[in-house]
């Protein structure tokens, strides 16, 4: 992720800039074209990042970035969601500029022409490399947001690196007999997904059935070989096309997650609250716990909110090239996950949009990992422990059972490079990394009422008071749990099949609301414009 930070005046400018450690860089921000009739200016910004591609073969997508603002006036605190002007992805009439060779398109979120965000994606094919995009300008309808023509602001832009996943039938299951896994009703044969239409869950026939004959799963769903439950039509079974983080959510993205909050969403968001805590699952931690080196660097002040920063080798100087940013963000519970997406404008993915995004529409193997094999090599030492260019030896493709002993997720996608093949990388089927190991990722269950209630809808980059995500088709997670863990982590074996593809031993999980664990992260997705 990155931020652009300034303090802006509708009238006056002056900017700075800041880069990310996956070489995604936002820079060069400012406004002008200020235009007080319709009440919009242009957010001026350079975009470039690595390891970008577009393909119409194959998998027959790209990966883009998704890109937001957050404001603030500067007599506030509190910042606030910038809506953009929407765009239908032509390029035509749309208030927005596309540098050359890109495609800005976003959502009507609003239904009133205002998006919480735009992607920016390649418009020719190419393969791996990097792209640069000068001179990208972003229609900020500040008027929407109830600001008036001489307000002086802070505006900050943000960035996340996206994978395009396009609408294609595929398969759920792998015909392995393990966790609770899909099949079509009782035969064990994979179940092909071939539209959006409502899905029956259980019985036998056509339907969608799981074999948790031994009491695999835990717990179990509310279907069975024998009972039966309707999965709506309106709950997203990932044969449409939608866009998947390329990564999961690293520390860095988390810290400027937390920065943008008020103190009291900060004190529900993470429970340190001291200055030199460490996020854990406790108030008390004052060292790095299983590598997590987001910390309290500024608590002066009860009026006004914490500064968080990233300090993994704990030595109180932050943001030094080891101190962990781009290490996968664990100690995260379920609504710490939920409140990130909520604020950013994206939405928790299905778990049926997980085994599309691991096996695309290829035929299903038994016991496959994302990668797409059944072989699995995990890490036995890591160089450059906490750096940027964090790295695991060349002959691993996953991080499992405390990679060399260091117990803890590794850096985001750094089984990649640019000559690695799919299971070298450890990628899924559409170049989405770490879908296997490093971290558990929430996924929204169809085991249970409250996740089969779920209707795709975005977040609107607006949180409650307490911190809390605003949409109400999202399981809460409360008084039901309505989500599964999929993919497993650094602290399992790989045994049995907690990271393979299809393996649902925790198909409809249960935790209380707020438990953080130093195995779970995030990772989020939206329903292509």
């Amino acid at each position: 992720m990155k931020k652009s930070t300034g303090i802006l005046s509708l009238v006056a400018l002056f900017f700075s800039n800041v880069s990310n450690a996956n070489n995604l860089v936002i820079s060069n921000v400012d406004l002008n074209g200020q235009n007080t009739t319709t009440n919009f200016t242009m957010i001026n910004l350079d975009v470039s990042w690595s390891n970008s591609w577009r393909t119409s073969v194959g998998p027959s997508n790209w990966d883009a970035v998704w890109i937001f603002a957050k404001y603030r006036l500067k007599t506030s605190d509190v910042w606030n969601h910038a809506t953009l002007h929407y765009v239908d992805g032509t390029g035509s009439g749309d208030g927005h500029t596309e540098p050359v060779n890109s495609n800005i398109s976003s959502s009507n979120d609003n239904g009133a022409g205002g998006s919480y965000g735009v992607f920016i994606h390649r418009t020719a094919d190419m393969t791996q490399g990097n792209v640069s995009y000068p001179g990208a300008q972003l229609r900020w309808d500040y008027g929407a947001d109830g600001l008036a023509d001489a307000d002086s602001v802070e505006i900050c832009v943000f960035g996340i690196e996206m994978v395009y996943v396009p609408q294609a039938n595929f398969f759920i299951g792998d015909g392995a007999a393990t966790n609770g896994q899909f099949e079509t009703g009782l035969t064990g044969v994979p179940y092909l997904v071939t539209s959006e239409a409502a899905l029956i869950l259980g019985g036998a026939g056509g339907a969608v059935g799981n074999n948790n004959t031994t009491g695999q799963l835990a717990p179990v769903d509310d279907f069975n070989d024998v009972t039966s439950q309707n999965l709506p039509a309106a709950f997203p079974k990932g044969f449409n096309d939608f866009y998947i983080m390329k990564y999961e959510l690293s520390q860095e993205q988390y810290v400027a997650f937390m920065n943008k909050l008020t103190r009291n969403q900060q004190s529900i968001r993470m429970l340190a609250d001291a200055l030199g805590e460490f996020m854990q699952n406790n108030a008390t931690s004052t060292t790095p716990t299983n590598r997590n080196g987001v910390k309290i660097m500024d608590n002066t002040s009860a009026l006004v909110p914490r500064v968080y920063g990233n300090d993994l080798d704990d030595d109180d100087v932050f943001g030094e090239n080891i101190d962990g940013q781009s290490i996968a963000c664990n100690w995260m519970s379920t609504q710490d996950a939920l409140a990130y997406l909520d604020w950013s404008g994206l939405r928790p993915i299905t778990e049926l949009e997980y085994e599309k995004t691991c096996r695309g529409t290829l035929a299903a193997v038994a016991g496959e990992f994302a990668w797409g094999t059944v072989g699995i090599i995990g890490a036995t030492s890591i160089t450059s422990p906490g750096a940027t260019n964090e790295l695991a030896d060349v002959a691993s493709n996953c991080v499992y059972n405390n990679a060399g002993g260091v117990a803890g997720p590794l850096r985001v996608g750094q089984f990649a490079e640019a000559a690695s093949t799919r299971p070298n990388a450890g990628a899924g089927y559409y170049g989405v990394m770490d879908l296997s190991g490093n971290l558990w990722e929430f996924c929204i269950s169809t085991g249970v009422a409250s996740g089969r209630a779920f209707t795709g809808s975005h977040g609107d980059g607006v949180l409650d008071a307490n911190g809390l995500r605003t949409n109400t088709d999202w399981p809460n997670n409360t008084t039901s749990p309505g989500y599964c863990l999929r993919g497993a982590s650094w602290a399992n074996t790989p045994a049995g099949s907690l990271y393979t593809i299809s393996g649902r031993q925790y198909g409809s999980w249960v935790s209380t609301v707020n438990t953080r664990y130093a195995s779970t992260t995030c990772r989020g997705g939206r329903t292509a414009p």
